[in-house]
């Protein structure tokens, strides 16, 4: 029982051939995860690493309780790595951290300046929108 779809084991397959990585060329081996998943992991070698001899390139998966999902999830993980490093393109774990550390990056003092401006305007339309206070006129 197969719980990864036909058309994604054909899509990787495909791109495994695309990349010229060959099965043989991957040593696999099984190892027992850690963490979270009780007896079953415990238990079971549900951990999955991949080793692609030409590249030297190495994967570790234990995503998943299931041994089957991390095998299809290891090898999606070194055919990403491999082909951004072939191909020379920014992998998208590479440009998630990279976004990150800029989201992180101290604003410059004109950046701020910008933003207490900003600020300070929605301050004094906030303030246009406030209900008038009826000012009592005494008769005498």
């Amino acid at each position: 029982m197969s719980f990864i779809s036909r058309e994604k084991q054909k899509d990787l397959e495909q791109r495994m051939q695309k990349l010229g990585i060959l099965e043989k060329d991957i040593v696999e081996k099984f190892i027992r995860s850690s963490g979270r998943g009780g007896q079953k992991v415990n238990k079971a070698s549900t951990c999955v690493y991949l080793r692609h001899i030409p590249s030297g390139m190495e994967v570790k998966c234990q995503e998943e309780r299931l041994q089957s999902i991390n095998r299809f999830l290891a090898r999606r993980i070194l055919v990403n790595k491999i082909e951004s490093i072939l191909l020379g393109k920014k992998s998208a774990e590479q440009q998630l951290i990279e976004k990150i550390r800029r989201q992180k990056r101290q604003r410059s003092r004109r950046a701020k300046e910008k933003i207490l401006r900003w600020k300070k305007i929605q301050s004094e339309k906030k303030k246009l929108r406030a209900p008038i206070n009826e000012v009592k006129v005494s008769q005498t």
